[in-house]
C-alpha cells in the first residue's frame, strides 16, 4: 500500500472511530443497560427455573448469545448510518472522486465497525461479569470470530447504506432481517431444545453458526460443527466483500 493510500484509510478510519467513540452514551452505553436487562430477566427470573444447558447454568449460556448480538447490531449499525449520513449531506462524492482505490474506502467504513463492534462486546462482557463467570475455553477462536463477525456485518452494514434512499430504508433491513434471524439463533437457548422440525429450519439460519462459533470459544459447546460455523462467516465475508467493491465502483445510488 502507497504511503498516500494508507494515510487515506487510516483517517477514515479514525474518523468512522471518533464518531462513534465521542457519544458513546448513545452507542456503548445502550447494550450495556439492555444486556443488564437480559440477565436479570432471563438469567435471574427465568434462568433458575431452567437448569443446565450443556452442562453450563443457564446465565453463564446467555453470555456468548448476547455478545454476539451486540456485535452483529452495532457493527452493523456503526456502517450503515455512517455511509448513508455521507450520501445524504452529499460528500460521499468527495471520496468518490479522490484517488483512493474503492478498497480502501470499503476498508475505512469497515475498520470502523469492527472498532464499535469490539468496544461495544468488552462493554458487553465487563457487564457480564457482574452477573455470571465469563470463560473463555478457546480464546483465539472466540476472539477470530468476534473479528469476522464485526468484518461481515460491517460489510452488511454497508451495502444497506448504498441502497438505502432515506433514513427509513437503514432500519428495514435490521428491524425485518436482522433481528428475526438474530433472536432465533440460539441466544436464549439450545437447539436440541427444540422439535425435530423447528431444529432443522433453524440449521438454515446462518447467525445461528455465527453465535454456536463464538460460544465454542467460550464455554467449549458448540450445536453445530466449528468448521461449519468458520466456512459460513467465510463464504458470506467474501460475497459480501466482492458485492460491495462492485456497488462503490457501479451503483447509480452513488451517482445521482
Amino acid at each position: 500500500m502507497r504511503r498516500d493510500g494508507w494515510i487515506a484509510f487510516r483517517t477514515l478510519a479514525i474518523k468512522e472511530f471518533l464518531r462513534f467513540i465521542r457519544i458513546w452514551v448513545q452507542t456503548v452505553l445502550p447494550p450495556v443497560v439492555t444486556t443488564a436487562l437480559y440477565f436479570i430477566i432471563f438469567g435471574e427470573l427465568i434462568g433458575e427455573r431452567l437448569g443446565p444447558v450443556h452442562g453450563h447454568d443457564y446465565m453463564t449460556w446467555l453470555v456468548p448469545g448476547l455478545v454476539m448480538l451486540a456485535v452483529i447490531t452495532n457493527a452493523y449499525a456503526n456502517v450503515v448510518s455512517s455511509f448513508f449520513s455521507a450520501k445524504f449531506h452529499r460528500h460521499i462524492e468527495e471520496l468518490l472522486v479522490a484517488p483512493v482505490p474503492n478498497f480502501l474506502i470499503l476498508a475505512g467504513y469497515v475498520a470502523g465497525g469492527v472498532a464499535r463492534g469490539l468496544v461495544v462486546g468488552l462493554a458487553v462482557l465487563a457487564t457480564a461479569a457482574v452477573f455470571s463467570a465469563v470463560p473463555f475455553a478457546h480464546p483465539g477462536i472466540a476472539l477470530l470470530v468476534w473479528l469476522l463477525t464485526c468484518v461481515l456485518f460491517s460489510l452488511a452494514g454497508l451495502i444497506n447504506g448504498i441502497y438505502a434512499r432515506t433514513f427509513d430504508d437503514i432500519s428495514i433491513v435490521p428491524t425485518f432481517v436482522l433481528t428475526p434471524l438474530t433472536y432465533l439463533g440460539g441466544i436464549f437457548y439450545s437447539i436440541d431444545m427444540l422439535p425435530p422440525f423447528w431444529k432443522q429450519l433453524s440449521l438454515g439460519n446462518p447467525i445461528l453458526y455465527i453465535i454456536n462459533s463464538f460460544r465454542y470459544g467460550m464455554l467449549g459447546v458448540t450445536d453445530v460443527g466449528l468448521w461449519t460455523g468458520f466456512a459460513v462467516i467465510a463464504a458470506f465475508i467474501l460475497v459480501l466483500t466482492a458485492w460491495a467493491l462492485w456497488l462503490l465502483e457501479h451503483s447509480s445510488a452513488l451517482r445521482h
